[in-house]
C-alpha cells in the first residue's frame, strides 16, 4: 500500500516581489503557516507595512489531509484576484501557505483579465523566490507502560529512529513520539505486540 505522507511548504517567508502593470503596483508575498491566527498577523502587518494601499488580496491553504482553504478578492471584482493565487498554491502543489498580493492603483483600470494575469503573476514570482521544501506528515502514539518495561520500549524508538514528543517518567510512563504516517501502522504494532506495554494513537 503506497500511502503519500509528504507535503510540500515554504522554508521561510518569501522576500518581497513587485510586479507593475499599467502604473499598478502589486507587491507579493509567501508565508509559511500552520494557523488562521498567524495568516490574520500576517495581513495585519501588511496593513501597517503598506499604509495607503487599495488592495490585499490573499489565498491560503491549511491541512495534509483535511485541506481547509480561502481565496480573498478584498474588494477587486469577484474571482479576479484570490483564486488566481489560490490557483499558484494548486500549481506549485503546495499547503500550510499564505499568499497576499498587495496593491496601490495607478490610475488606469486593468479589467478583470488583466487583474486575473496581474495578481497571478505576482503570486506566482513570490512562489518562485520562495525555498520550497518537502515534510512528512506525521502520527503521534502514546505508550504507557511501568518503568521496569523502559528499555524495551526505549530500544524500539532507538531502532525505529521514533521521534519523542514529550515524556512523563514516573512509576508509570508515557511517552508520545512521532513517526512518518507510511510507518504508522508497523510501529504500532510492534509496540502493541510488547508484553505489558498501551500503545495508542493520539
Amino acid at each position: 500500500m503506497n500511502i503519500s505522507d509528504t507535503y510540500k511548504t515554504l522554508a521561510n517567508p518569501s522576500p518581497e516581489i513587485l510586479y507593475k502593470e499599467k502604473n499598478s503596483k502589486f507587491f507579493g508575498y509567501a508565508f509559511p503557516v500552520t494557523t488562521e491566527e498567524e495568516i490574520k498577523q500576517h495581513l495585519e502587518k501588511l496593513q501597517k507595512q503598506h499604509f495607503g494601499a487599495v488592495h490585499f488580496c490573499y489565498a491560503f491553504q491549511l491541512g495534509t489531509e483535511k485541506i481547509y482553504f480561502r481565496a480573498n478578492d478584498d474588494g477587486e471584482p469577484s474571482n479576479s484576484a484570490g483564486m488566481p493565487i489560490y490557483g499558484q498554491i494548486q500549481s506549485f502543489g503546495l499547503t500550510n501557505i499564505l499568499i497576499v498580493v498587495v496593491r496601490f492603483f495607478g490610475g488606469v483600470k486593468l479589467g478583470v483579465g488583466g487583474l486575473i494575469s496581474a495578481y497571478r503573476t505576482a503570486a506566482q514570482m513570490a512562489l518562485e523566490e520562495a525555498e520550497i521544501i518537502e515534510r512528512t506528515i506525521d502520527v503521534q502514539l502514546q505508550i504507557s507502560f511501568d518503568y521496569k518495561n523502559m528499555n524495551k520500549v526505549m530500544r524500539v524508538i532507538k531502532e525505529k529512529n521514533l521521534k519523542i514528543i514529550r515524556q512523563t517518567m514516573e512509576e508509570s510512563c508515557q511517552i508520545i513520539i512521532a513517526t512518518r504516517k507510511k510507518n504508522a501502522e508497523t510501529v504500532f504494532d510492534i509496540f502493541n505486540s510488547l508484553f505489558e506495554i498501551e500503545v495508542k494513537k493520539v
